[in-house]
């Protein structure tokens, strides 16, 4: 290997290489050479006219709306964030629409050429090659194929590992660097992000691979997964929340089919810490975009979970990204491959996130969102939906069904009005019951996961878009638990009676669920309540349980965890009637540690249970 060193040049020099009319790649992300951009904006030198630049992401200001409108240069992109958003719209920058998981096909077929390529790399090692450090996108394929390579040295990145080498040989200039890589500090994370990381949490399962962004949510998310086991990542940008939860150890990447016992990505974003940790670290494997954004690949590692953090979601499911500065995996190009990556995937499934209103305390969940920039409209790929107020299950639902629940995740406040407006559109039934005490009254804090016979079950509090799920345990009943529960022969349960017993204002009745959520569909299978008389501080409890799950347990814990709320309510015991032929439901009341009194009147048995 030569000296490399005889190859660097001052930067106005390398530019004196460019001719009129040049199509010329721009290293990408936190990569971006800002040295020869910023020379190459502020040149006055007459070659310099008619350029067409390519970057694939800007997270830098070198190349400013100002600087484009001097009709030397023309920026092409494939990503609409927020750098270029506004120069879009203004005809400034041309987009081109692609997904990310087909760009190294287009640009190696040469329909998009390069006669130029501007990468930073770091200092080459002892055998000759640099490392592409911290974004290795189509980089490769642009060195290969421009005819004019300059390359940016920058001793501040790290040397990552994967596919980031190239040799010193490959470039006909070098220019040193006079700036340092793009960071980002971390992200603060409010009490209401914390909220959303927390529910978010709650349903990512041990095992599942992730892909993680640079935004609060999962600055916030990262210490909510820390008690998980086995977790896998593949994502399209590593951040310091990542790191961290790589430190804590629940990342092992032992589930991963694809680059097993490797974090795996294209980019990173974040502090110099997380560059510092970055340097020569093999538990990180940076590849190409045909590596880490094709959906069949990304569909490989079983369990795969794509979280998006979004601005607005529609009473329908639509969502509009964020086109914020530093929101990264915000572009719809860049998200349907993630999303559908999830669909392949065995056991996969998608999670999106935002808070129920923004910083000018409006609203995000609305009842439409046509007036909003950056839609993303693949509603059908959308699973799950989560704000601070819970997580609404949208997989297989109705429109209607999907409008209960996302109004039931909404600022209390706001429930009322999308109630409404939901009706006024022929969304929701004209009849829909809302009471709106129980918007503020809902106890998410009594939501809990017990593992049962090998079954992890959810119990939580009845929500009014269970309707639907509590129908249909009604009808897996045979006639005699229904005649168990209700002391009659009910033959049906049609919407208007299944509504008023699925709204409940939390106070005088308290209703829990049990729900088993096998392939996320959130099937309920027992269900609990009590109802406080008027006139006593007493409740009349009742509860069933699915008959494929009776002998799990199911009913003493619901019983059990009733006993405990009513208690915390000021109730100071229950009633109940049994049928002397119900011996499951007294074995139920006699492990409820509480002493039970039974009298037999007109062939039931009445319960009086005293609390200690």
């Amino acid at each position: 290997m030569q000296n490399w060193k005889t190859k660097i040049v001052s930067p106005q020099e390398a530019l004196k290489k460019i001719e009129p009319g040049m199509h010329i790649f721009l290293g990408t992300g936190t990569a971006e050479p800002l040295t020869l951009v910023k020379h190459l904006m502020a040149s006055t030198a007459g070659n310099l006219h008619d350029l067409e630049l390519f970057q694939l992401i800007s997270f830098g200001e070198a190349i400013s709306p100002k600087t484009l409108q001097s009709q030397k240069f023309r920026l092409k992109t494939f990503y609409s964030g927020w750098v270029a958003k506004d120069s879009i719209s203004a005809g400034r920058v041309d987009l081109i629409p692609s997904r990310f998981s087909r760009l190294t096909q287009l640009i190696a077929s040469e329909r998009i050429p390069f006669d130029v390529a501007f990468v930073q790399i770091t200092p080459p090692n002892t055998e000759g090659y640099a490392s592409l450090g911290v974004a290795v996108d189509v980089a490769h394929l642009a060195i290969n194929q421009a005819s004019l390579v300059i390359g940016e040295v920058n001793p501040d990145m790290p040397v990552t590992s994967g596919n980031t080498f190239v040799p010193i040989d490959s470039f006909d200039f070098l220019v040193e660097a006079k700036e340092k890589p793009i960071c980002f500090n971390r992200w603060p994370a409010d009490d209401t992000f914390d909220a959303i990381a927390k529910n978010v949490a709650s349903v990512i399962n041990n095992g599942s691979c992730i892909a993680f962004s640079n935004d609060p949510l999962f600055e916030a998310l990262g210490k909510y997964l820390q008690n998980k086991k086995d977790l896998g990542v593949h994502t399209p940008v590593f951040t310091d929340a990542l790191m961290d939860l790589v430190k804590s150890g629940a990342v092992t990447n032992r589930t991963k089919d694809h680059f097993p016992n490797k974090s795996l990505t294209s980019y990173a974003v974040g502090t110099p810490e997380l560059l510092k940790w970055l340097h020569l670290n093999p538990l990180v494997e940076f590849q190409g975009l045909d590596k880490v954004f094709n959906p069949m690949r990304i569909g490989r590692n079983p369990g795969f979970v794509s979280i998006l953090p979004c601005r607005k979601v529609d009473l329908t499911g639509r969502v509009a990204l964020h086109t914020s500065k530093g929101n990264v995996t915000t572009d719809p190009a860049m998200v349907i491959d993630f999303l559908n990556g999830s669909e392949i995937s065995e056991g996969g499934y998608s999670i999106l996130a935002l808070p129920s209103r923004n910083r000018e305390c409006q609203p995000n969940i609305l009842i439409s969102i046509e007036n909003f920039p950056n839609q993303f409209n693949v509603r059908e790929s959308v699973d799950l939906m989560v704000t601070e107020y819970g997580v609404a299950n949208l997989n297989g639902r109705s429109i209607r069904e999907r409008a209960q629940a996302l109004i039931e995740i909404a600022h209390p406040d706001d429930r009322a009005k999308l109630v409404e407006e939901a009706k006024e559109k022929n969304i929701l039934y004209k009849d829909q019951i809302f009471l709106a005490e129980s918007a503020h009254l809902y106890p998410s804090d009594v939501e809990t996961r017990q593992k049962i016979k090998d079954i992890t079950i959810r119990f939580r509090p009845i929500k009014p878009s269970d309707e639907e799920e509590m129908r249909r345990l009604f009808y897996r009943f045979s006639d005699e638990a229904v005649y168990y529960r209700y002391f009659t022969h009910k033959k049906a349960m049609p919407h208007v009676r299944m509504q008023e017993y699925v709204n409940t204002n939390y106070r005088d009745t308290m209703s829990i669920v049990a729900v088993v959520d096998e392939d996320r569909k959130g099937r309920i299978v027992g269900e609990a309540r009590y109802v406080k008389y008027p006139d006593k501080p007493h409740g009349d409890v009742a509860f069933i349980v699915d008959e494929e799950y009776q002998g799990y347990g199911i009913a003493t814990y619901m019983y059990k965890m009733l006993m405990r709320l009513a208690k915390e309510r000021g109730l100071q015991g229950f009633t109940a009637d049994v049928l002397p032929a119900n011996k499951s439901m007294m074995r139920v009341f006699e492990k409820g540690d509480t002493e039970v009194k039974a009298t037999l009147e007109e062939g039931v048995y009445h319960l009086v249970i005293p609390f200690k």
